[in-house]
């Protein structure tokens, strides 16, 4: 019989198993920490104070390759229904006709549809005589029915035909066309290359002209320069027929601007 107190606690199994595990937990703890640390080797645990921050001003120009133009319909009428009814079957002529100038079904979309009620405020006073305060309810004399449809154009020797027919159709609240790009970012994404590239040439410039070397990346910021402004070019002329009278329609380019700021470590 073995007398020494530690063989008879380390003898026991559940105590061996307990043991097992914590020296599992503890290798695998110390294989994390080694994993860190190899990950972090070479690198300041302090942020760096040799520094230099350049900026650049990026831009790019480019043809649009996509048209919007929205429009309204809207009928007043007694009854809900009835001015319903008017609404419907002209934006639909209107659709008919989009459609028939070769537009996808995706490319067209309902922007809004309203019902207001329409308002009578009789004034029982004549203009210029003193007049009591009219306490009088306002009389609901028929409600007005509004459709607004927002068309996209892929081809932009169509936007002049486009104008001209919606026009003929008699339909309110013509706007547009507004020229843009199909994906959005494009613009930008080109500027702010050209605003990095112009931000790097300046900092190698400039570590060149101060006897240092630029090392990494330390902080990147970045803002665009707002909204797309158009610089007209070539109109792009539409033939005039005797019943639509189809305008030029200049589409000209956009221009994107982006600025960037980069500061780097220096050694």
């Amino acid at each position: 019989m073995n007398d020494n107190p530690f063989y008879e606690i380390f003898n026991n199994g559940s105590v061996r198993i307990a043991l097992v595990g914590a020296l599992s937990i503890l290798a695998l703890f110390l294989l994390a920490q080694t994993i860190t640390t190899a990950a972090h080797f070479g690198r300041s645990g302090t942020p760096a104070t040799d520094t230099i921050t350049v900026q650049g001003n990026g831009q790019a120009t480019l043809p649009p390759d996509v048209a919007r133009v929205s429009f309204t319909v809207e009928h007043t009428a007694a009854t809900v229904a009835d001015a319903q009814s008017a609404t419907t079957k002209q934006a639909n002529a209107a659709i008919d006709f989009v459609k028939e100038q070769g537009i996808a079904d995706k490319d067209i979309k309902m922007l809004s549809y309203n019902i207001s009620p329409q308002y009578s405020y009789p004034n029982p006073c004549s203009p210029g005589i003193p007049c009591p305060v009219y306490g009088g309810a306002p009389k609901v004399i028929g409600y007005q029915v509004s459709e607004t449809i927002q068309v996209t154009m892929h081809d932009l020797a169509t936007v002049g035909a486009m104008l001209g027919g919606l026009g003929k159709l008699g339909v309110q609240n013509l706007n547009g066309p507004a020229f843009a790009l199909d994906d959005p970012t494009a613009g930008y994404d080109a500027a702010r290359a050209d605003a990095i590239s112009k931000a790097k040439a300046q900092a190698t410039l400039l570590a060149e002209q101060l006897g240092v070397s630029l090392n990494k990346i330390v902080s990147f910021s970045e803002s665009s320069g707002g909204y797309p402004y158009p610089m007209y070019g070539l109109g792009m002329g539409g033939a005039e027929t005797k019943t639509v009278a189809t305008p030029d329609v200049p589409v000209g380019e956009n221009t994107y601007n982006a600025s960037v700021s980069i500061t780097y470590e220096i050694r």
